[in-house]
C-alpha cells in the first residue's frame, strides 16, 4: 500500500492515546507521509473540514483507542469508504483492534508498505425510523448506520424498564417480545452487547443478523440468527406502557413513539477493517477475552 495521507483519530479522553497519536504522526513524518491528527469526539458536520474535498481523502485512517473509539469513528466516517486500522491504546484486548506493539515498534508502516495485511469487509446495519401511515409511501424521519448493533430499551425516565416490542421479518409477523428490550446485531457485533445478553457468537465473516431479546419475560423468547438479506420491522406495541429508545453501538439515537416503526436491513456499504496477518487471530482473541482453555499443550509443555 502506498501512503501519501493518513487520518489519525485518537480517543479524546485519553492522555495515553494523545501521546500515541503524536508518536504515530512522527513515525509517518519520517517516511514523508502527511497526516491529520484529530480527537474522536468530533461531529459529522465537522468531518469535511478535516478531510477536505474528495480528491484529498486519506488513504487510511488509524484509530487509537479501544473498540468503542473505533465504533464511533467507523460510524462517523461511514460515507467516506476509508480503510481503518485500529490499534488498541489504553483498553483491553478488543475484537476490532490490533495490538499496540505494532505501533510502538514502528512495524505497522512496514506491514502496510509490504501488503502484509488483510482488509475485512464488515457489513453494517441500516435503521430507518418511519412514521406509520395508511398510504403505501413510507416517510422516513431519520436514518442510522451501525457496525455492531441497534437495540431498543425503555426510556430512562420510566418507572419500569419493561417494554413490549413487535417484530416482523420479511413482511411476516414473527413475535412480540416483552422484557427489558431487543438487540439486532451484525455478526461483528455478536461478541458485544448481544453476547452479554446471552446471544450466540457468530464469526464475523458470516453474512447474518442476530435478533436477541434482553431479559425476556417468556422463556420461549430465544435468540435467532437470520440472513442479512432479511428486512426487519420493529414496532412498539401500543398497549405497552412507556416509550422505547433506539440505540446504536452504545450511543443514544432517538425515542420511538407508538406511531413510529423501524425498518432494519443490511447497510449500503461495508466497513473496511485493516487486519495484520501477524496479529492475534480471531479465535485466540476469544480464548483471551473469554478465558477459554485454548491449546493446553502450549501452556503445559511438560505434559
Amino acid at each position: 500500500m502506498q501512503l501519501s495521507l493518513v487520518l489519525i483519530v485518537y480517543r479524546s479522553d485519553s492522555s495515553e492515546a494523545l501521546e500515541a497519536s503524536k508518536f504515530c504522526e512522527e513515525v509517518l513524518k519520517v517516511k514523508n507521509i502527511k497526516s491529520n491528527r484529530i480527537e474522536s469526539d468530533f461531529h459529522k458536520d465537522e468531518i469535511q473540514k478535516y478531510l477536505g474535498n474528495s480528491e484529498s481523502l486519506p488513504d487510511i485512517g488509524i484509530v487509537l483507542g479501544g473498540d468503542g473509539t473505533f465504533l464511533k469513528c467507523a460510524n462517523a466516517l461511514a460515507d467516506y469508504d476509508i480503510p481503518l486500522l485500529s490499534i488498541n491504546i489504553g483498553g483491553n484486548l478488543g475484537f476490532l483492534t490490533q495490538e499496540k506493539e505494532f505501533l510502538f515498534d514502528k512495524s505497522f508502516i512496514e506491514i502496510l508498505e509490504n501488503d502484509e495485511y488483510i482488509i475485512d469487509f464488515r457489513n453494517r446495519l441500516n435503521c430507518s425510523v418511519c412514521i406509520a401511515r395508511s398510504s403505501p409511501e413510507k416517510k422516513i424521519i431519520k436514518s442510522y448506520d451501525a457496525l455492531n448493533d441497534f437495540y431498543f430499551k425503555s426510556v430512562e425516565e420510566d418507572i419500569s424498564p419493561t417494554n413490549q416490542i413487535q417484530i416482523e421479518i420479511d413482511k411476516e409477523r414473527v413475535n412480540e417480545y416483552k422484557g427489558d428490550g431487543l438487540i439486532i446485531s451484525t455478526s461483528t457485533g455478536s461478541t458485544a452487547y448481544s453476547m452479554a445478553a446471552g446471544g450466540p457468537i457468530v464469526h464475523p465473516s458470516l453474512d447474518a443478523m442476530i435478533i436477541n431479546p434482553i431479559c425476556p419475560m417468556s422463556l420461549a423468547s430465544r435468540p435467532i440468527v437470520i440472513p442479512n438479506t432479511s428486512k426487519i420491522i420493529i414496532k412498539p406495541v401500543k398497549k405497552s406502557k412507556g416509550e422505547i429508545k433506539l440505540w446504536r453501538d452504545g450511543s443514544k439515537c432517538m425515542t420511538i413513539k407508538e406511531t413510529y416503526y423501524c425498518e432494519i436491513k443490511k447497510g449500503g456499504s461495508p466497513c473496511k477493517i485493516i487486519r495484520f496477518k501477524k496479529s492475534t487471530s480471531y479465535y485466540n482473541t476469544l480464548i483471551k477475552k473469554l478465558d477459554w482453555k485454548g491449546d493446553l499443550s502450549q501452556k503445559n509443555p511438560k505434559n
